[in-house]
């Protein structure tokens, strides 16, 4: 890991982009508002007019520049923290993240050395074209079962950074099919102790430097469709007891840390295959059947699939995105 990089001072920061979700006072030239309540609606992003705004506020002589990818979707200066982040979904998002504009994106994991996918996907983003050497990955060893450890990868980042800007907690187990009438205490609470208490950690290890630094944040908690729906025919009761606990985590973290423009969400995957459900489809190949039939697509997902969905929660693009909790299972949840 690069130690090169120095915080930058307090005031070049602030000038830097950072989070709009609160609502800002406007001017009377400034708001559409004719109410009164002009303090109570959300100000524009720092970087200007968007959108039909900015039609309505631009000269006829003026240059009409598109803003949706460059601006609202763009993740540039921004720094992130992402736990599961060696290999599967957390590593597709952390490559999302840094495809998107972010100045660094740090990838937390349980492996001492990361993965070679994970230095695969490092150097591809070093040479990537209009892109290069632009959002850097960098990776950590830890246990997100650590609290002191995960609260102090934080304040390193912060201090190396001067920010923090967006957090996705991935990171998290499945155990094989246990009767949930005989279900072993250890093995429970091995489960719980990941899914659960390690993503309120990172969250907090991200929040703590979101609000040290003032300019908001968002924070992207990995449920699942298994905390809503229970998966027919699997008996998983420690894995959807647990995503059940972080969506309801994400409920009250949004609305305790909403006034600090920090926005909670989380995103419920549905059947993905990826290298930590790979372990159990290898294993029992027809289900791969059974699961694509069980949606209304037909088919099960790929980790790809949830690169915009991420970006999205992480951007300005949804400053008015909190408390929410997005499922992305082909459309199995509608049955």
């Amino acid at each position: 890991m690069s130690r090169s990089a120095r915080p930058p001072s307090h005031a070049s920061f602030l000038g830097r982009a950072r989070f709009s979700s609160g609502p800002i006072a406007h001017s009377a030239g400034n708001s559409p508002s004719k109410t009164g309540n002009r303090n109570k609606i959300g100000g524009p992003p720092p970087y200007g007019r968007v959108g039909v705004d900015a039609a309505l506020a631009a000269s006829s002589s003026s240059a009409a520049k598109p803003t949706l990818f460059e601006r609202e979707f763009s993740l540039a200066d921004r720094v992130a923290l992402v736990t599961g982040g060696n290999r599967g979904l957390g590593l597709e998002m952390a490559m999302a993240l840094a495809e998107a504009g972010a100045h660094a994106v740090y990838c937390v994991d349980l492996p001492e050395k990361a993965s070679e996918e994970w230095t695969t996907v490092k150097e591809y983003l070093g040479r990537m074209q209009g892109k290069a050497g632009e959002g850097r990955l960098e990776y950590i060893s830890a246990d997100v079962r650590d609290q002191d450890r995960m609260w102090k990868i934080g304040e390193m980042i912060g201090d190396r950074e001067g920010r923090m800007d967006v957090c996705v907690a991935a990171a998290g187990i499945l155990k094989p099919h246990t009767d949930c009438l005989e279900y072993p205490a250890k093995q429970f609470q091995e489960v719980m102790s990941v899914n659960v208490n390690g993503v309120l950690f990172t969250a907090q290890a991200a929040g703590r430097q979101m609000d040290r630094f003032g300019n908001g944040g968002s924070i992207v908690l990995i449920a699942s469709m298994s905390g809503t729906i229970t998966n027919r025919d699997q008996h998983w009761v420690s894995y959807n007891s647990s995503k059940s606990a972080v969506k309801q985590m994400t409920r009250s973290m949004a609305c305790e840390l909403g006034p600090k423009r920090i926005r909670v969400n989380s995103l419920s995957p549905g059947y993905i295959y990826t290298s930590m459900t790979a372990a159990y489809f290898d294993k029992h190949p027809h289900l791969i059947e059974v699961m694509s039939k069980s949606s209304p697509l037909g088919r099960i997902g790929r980790p790809d699939e949830l690169r915009g969905v991420v970006t999205w929660l992480a951007s300005d693009a949804s400053t008015f995105c909190t408390g929410s909790d997005i499922l992305i299972d082909a459309g199995l949840h509608a049955w």
